[in-house]
């Protein structure tokens, strides 16, 4: 969940929003964050098989639409996914660019394209074997984070954190007219809460496990996330901070030194890959079991026929994600947000509603707080959060979601399933 995003995205998020009060726009990212994380929760406790949102939709809807709402979300998931997972190489080759001063444009996506090709090498093993060396990634994740938190905080300004430009509040200034590009950005920053249950058919006891695990994420993110852009702000004046590259190398240097700075930043880049590999771990099972479950493209449920994992999605989301690493960090969070959010976000919760009228004895071992008011909240926050992305990544998502009911229809006919076969009993 905490890789490379914010590292990259405080400068634009500051930029956006014209000023420290950048800081706020974080906090209404969590709120909609938080929402959603309560449907998460409920659906994967009460249904925790392996690749979370397919199973939900396919629950809520089968008995009206068939296998379409799963086979659009697996569709949708094999181009988000991975995009995300580029922005973390792209975040990556930047943070490179202060250790090699020079490095090209054309390098670059060349790095970044190989960093891909590695991420699928070490994922091509057994699932044992991937825990170890999560661990260590994890552990090198909360060394950077919590280094520049350290280094920013001792070295704290608090007339420059709480700078804020004149009539940033006013009607019609910078915090609110920044404030849907902003929120793009910070939901992008807390995608991954999502992750664990992805993989809920391989976690013990998930009734417990996987509430814990999105909700705990959440919280304990948002005060990292606050604590790291204040400590930002409060060490380099936001002006600076919006044209960096590299914020928190910046800091880094400015707080203890150039060397130390290097040698941390070479612990952000290690960051970023882990959350290169820890995506594609997850995102590589979503298509793996729908198509198993006889959902979606029967290609990607082929399992390497030796070290028995899901090697055909792993191959093809790695293949889209060294493809966005070629774009800029901007257009590429624009779009993944566009797209997840019509069948992965709006769908799910209309999912929960639906799961709790015509199954009201389905077992929920955890049941959402306060409902239906976090789901309100998080259908409002999507909403403007879809608007938010711009014309441009909005037509590029209804575009590939009109492609994914061609490609539903076409595979339905051969399935012989709705609309040309019966509908589930």
């Amino acid at each position: 969940m905490c890789g490379i995003g914010p590292f990259v995205t405080i400068p634009t998020m500051v930029a956006v929003m014209g000023g420290p009060q950048a800081v706020l726009g974080w906090l209404v990212g969590a709120l909609v964050a938080l929402a959603d994380g309560l449907v998460w929760a409920e659906l994967g406790a009460a249904l925790p098989g392996a690749g979370g949102s397919y199973v939900y939709l396919r629950e809520a809807f089968q008995h009206r639409t068939g296998r379409l709402m799963p086979f659009l979300f697996a569709w949708t998931a094999m181009l988000f996914v991975p995009l995300i997972m580029s922005t973390g190489v792209i975040g990556m080759v930047s943070y490179l660019g202060y250790l090699v001063p020079g490095l090209t444009p054309a390098a670059g996506r060349a790095i970044g394209v190989g960093v891909v090709a590695l991420a699928v090498l070490l994922l091509y093993r057994r699932i044992g074997e991937i825990t170890r060396l999560t661990a260590v990634l994890f552990a090198v994740m909360l060394v950077s984070v919590l280094s520049v938190v350290v280094a920013a905080y001792t070295h704290f300004d608090a007339d420059l954190a709480f700078a804020y430009p004149d009539g940033a509040f006013a009607a019609g200034g910078p915090f609110w007219t920044g404030l849907g590009a902003g929120l793009v950005i910070a939901i992008y920053d807390y995608l991954g809460y999502n992750t664990a249950a992805y993989l809920g058919a391989e976690v013990r006891d998930p009734g417990r496990t996987l509430p814990r695990a999105i909700l705990v994420s959440i919280t304990g993110i948002m005060a990292l996330y606050f604590l790291l852009n204040l400590g930002v702000l409060g060490v380099v004046p936001w002006q600076e901070v919006a044209s960096s590259s590299s914020v928190a190398s910046l800091v880094l240097e400015r707080s203890w030194g150039t060397t130390t700075a290097q040698v941390l930043t070479a612990c952000i880049v290690v960051t970023a890959f882990g959350s290169v590999f820890a995506g594609l771990l997850g995102g590589s099972r979503i298509p793996f079991h729908a198509a198993r479950d006889g959902l979606f493209l029967p290609w990607f449920g082929r399992l390497h026929p030796r070290l028995r994992f899901p090697h055909a999605a792993l191959l093809a989301m790695g293949a889209v994600t060294a493809v966005g690493s070629l774009f800029t960090l901007q257009d590429v969070i624009n779009v993944l947000t566009a797209v997840f959010v019509i069948v992965q976000s709006v769908a799910q919760v209309v999912a929960l509603v639906v799961l709790r009228r015509r199954r009201p004895d389905l077992p929920r071992p955890y049941r959402q707080w306060l409902y239906p008011l976090p789901c309100v909240v998080a259908l409002l926050g999507w909403a403007f959060v879809y608007y938010s992305a711009g014309p441009r990544p909005v037509l590029l998502s209804l575009a590939w979601l009109a492609a994914g009911g061609v490609a539903f229809l076409v595979w339905a006919r051969r399935q012989r399933t709705w609309p040309f076969g019966p509908l589930p009993a």
